[in-house]
């Protein structure tokens, strides 16, 4: 029997996460695979833990902080999970994706092929303009489209990412320094560094739509003291502390020193920037 641990974390909002595990229970799979969800539920007070209790009591309900975010909430689950028994697999989901009927198959398609040697990431489009709005991206940030072939990429967003043991075992879990994003991103590259690839699904394989708005530091209109607060909030995509780090990290301290100077100047001035 294959094992796989899906990964979820959430907050406050129970219907888009009812909609997410009823489309990952209904998703195909071969006979000798099974699924246990981990979901950690990052003191919502909306009800959702009561709901996907009633409705799926086989999920394992991880009762978060309330200060977690996704990717500390990534993390708890996926620590958690590792806990509880030898998975062959381990699934990262974000609980607004939406997976098609073939998604799960598709994953592990195209991990036999690349031989457990890759982190599988799946493209994910939205389901207004079926066009990309997640999954892998070149080093020069452009979009890898599903053209039904394997494609190689440079970083990945976490939203649908199968990740094998092996890979887990030598590249350890999400980071858990990072709050709330970077840590997809920062995960892939650390992996790449270890030897594996990174590649994104052959088609599409679920829906969620992109965030149509920046964060509220890049706007003019946002009064400043709102756009200090929100560049240094875990929600803020650019939090100066934790993209530096990762900068750091990845690019060296000239990279992480200049762009640590940047952000702050376009909070400072945002229509130097369009």
């Amino acid at each position: 029997m294959i094992h796989i641990a899906v990964l979820l974390t959430c907050y406050n909002r129970k219907d888009k996460t009812i909609a997410c595990l009823d489309s990952l229970f209904n998703c195909s799979l071969p006979e000798n695979h099974n699924l246990n969800v981990f979901l950690v539920d990052d003191g919502s007070n909306d009800g959702t833990s009561e709901v996907v209790n009633s409705r799926y009591p086989d999920v394992h309900i991880i009762k978060g902080t309330g200060s977690l975010y996704w990717n500390r909430g990534m993390h708890l689950a996926w620590t958690t999970a590792r806990k509880t028994t030898d998975f062959d697999y381990y699934l990262w989901l974000n609980d607004d994706t939406i997976l098609l009927e073939q998604a799960l198959e598709e994953l592990l398609t195209c991990e036999n092929i690349r031989k457990g040697q890759a982190i599988i990431c799946g493209a994910i489009s939205s389901s207004v303009t079926n066009k990309f709005t997640y999954g892998g991206r070149t080093k020069n940030d452009e979009e890898v489209i599903p053209n039904g072939k394997i494609q190689n990429c440079y970083t990945i967003n976490g939203n649908c990412v199968l990740v094998n043991k092996e890979i887990c075992f030598k590249v350890g879990f999400l980071d858990a320094i990072f709050p709330h994003a970077i840590g997809d991103y920062d995960y892939g590259l650390r992996s790449i560094k270890n030897g594996f690839e990174l590649v994104t699904t052959r088609f599409f394989i679920g829906h969620c739509e992109r965030n149509a708005l920046l964060p509220k530091w890049c706007y003019n209109d946002t009064p400043l003291k709102e756009r200090w607060t929100s560049l240094y909030s875990p929600l803020g995509n650019s939090h100066p502390k934790y993209f530096f780090i990762f900068e750091n990290k990845h690019y060296g301290i000239f990279q992480a020193v200049k762009h640590y100077m940047t952000i702050h100047l376009r909070v400072l001035i945002p229509t130097l920037w369009k």
